[in-house]
């Protein structure tokens, strides 16, 4: 379960790009679709204004999705995935998910994520339209 342990700081590998987050996630996905495993991406998810991001990010969107969803965030030095933001067509076309973000967790210590579920979604197998199924079975993370 995860717990209220003050701020959790992490940055790239140069360290251009800093993170802080106040808590640590409720959850983390480790998605297997192509952006997500190319990307190295393991998500916690925040409000964007429960996380500070301090330095410049270059961004990329999947060029194989007519719609995509997210644009992918990192450091323009180093190239580390530091977190991704909803495109503005996705948050227009759905309120509900607006205030949303995703925080790369692997680039967090371990205390930062120690104790907070991890889950596979199957993304590779997702049509986009149903609720997606897991690849393997979620388990607590442990430093």
């Amino acid at each position: 379960m995860p717990d209220s342990t003050p701020p959790h700081d992490a940055h790239c590998h140069c360290g251009a790009v800093r993170i802080r987050i106040a808590a640590q996630p409720e959850f983390m996905n480790e998605c297997n679709c192509s952006l997500c495993r190319k990307s190295g991406g393991v998500w916690g998810y925040y409000d964007p204004k429960d996380v500070h991001i301090d330095g410049k990010t270059s961004a990329y969107e999947r060029a194989d999705y007519p719609e995509p969803a997210v644009r992918i965030q990192f450091c323009p030095t180093c190239g580390v995935t530091t977190h991704w933001t909803l495109t503005e067509d996705f948050a227009a076309k759905n309120p509900r998910e607006a205030n949303r973000m995703g925080v790369n967790m692997r680039i967090f210590c371990d205390t930062a994520k120690s104790g907070v579920e991890l889950r596979f979604p199957d993304g590779k197998n997702w049509d986009g339209k149903e609720d997606y199924g897991y690849y393997r079975e979620a388990e607590v993370y442990r430093a």
